[in-house]
């Protein structure tokens, strides 16, 4: 497990864990049966992640990290509901993480989706539709300027959504250690092909 830190340490491990995972180094992870039991009685992740559900997506995996360092809030499309906003709330308040990432990724399904409903009017069932309407502002917002690739172009714009949210309209336990110094809310976009995170400014 690794000893608290700075948003910026946590975030340049970060950057540092997906430069090792791009140059397919071997994946060392904290794991073994003394990390676990140290891990039994208490964590202390060095961050909180907003993550789509897809598959593909798997945070660890992309950054090089192992059990115990990761706090991982994921559903279809990395949108923030009052679920995910709580979560988050609880790993800053609770947890003490230093660092928020929202991560969105290309050609992700959930968006895709919620495109054929804003586009198309398609529809869903009551629980898909509730799980992707958080995602039609981006869509909206993005509109013409997504130009032939929406999807892409609205996963970005979702992201930046989140992450200004969380910066600036969050409650008090979120603001207040980002007005202190001691949390980050920072935006990423992960390209399925390549393995390579983006970072927002």
């Amino acid at each position: 497990m690794i000893p608290s830190m700075t948003p910026d340490d946590a975030l340049a491990l970060l950057k540092e864990g997906n430069r090792r995972f791009l140059d397919d180094a071997p994946l060392a992870v904290h794991g073994d049966r003394m990390s676990r039991l140290r891990m039994a009685a208490s964590q202390r992740p060095i961050a909180a992640y907003l993550s789509c559900s897809d598959s593909r997506v798997a945070p660890e995996l992309l950054f090089g990290r192992g059990l115990g360092e990761f706090f991982i809030v994921r559903n279809a499309g990395n949108s923030l509901c009052s679920t995910a906003l709580g979560s988050l709330e609880f790993a800053v308040t609770a947890l003490g993480v230093p660092l928020i990432v929202v991560m969105g990724h290309e050609n992700c399904g959930a968006v895709r989706a919620a495109v054929s409903v804003v586009k198309e009017h398609f529809g869903y069932t009551a629980n898909i539709s509730k799980v992707l309407q958080p995602l039609y502002p981006a869509i909206m917002e993005v509109g013409e300027d997504g130009g032939h690739d929406l999807v892409n172009s609205a996963a970005r714009h979702n992201v930046r959504r989140v992450v200004r949210e969380l910066q600036e309209e969050a409650s008090p336990a979120l603001r207040r250690p980002q007005e202190l110094g001691i949390l980050k809310v920072a935006g990423a976009f992960y390209e399925l092909a390549s393995g390579d995170v983006e970072w927002f400014d």
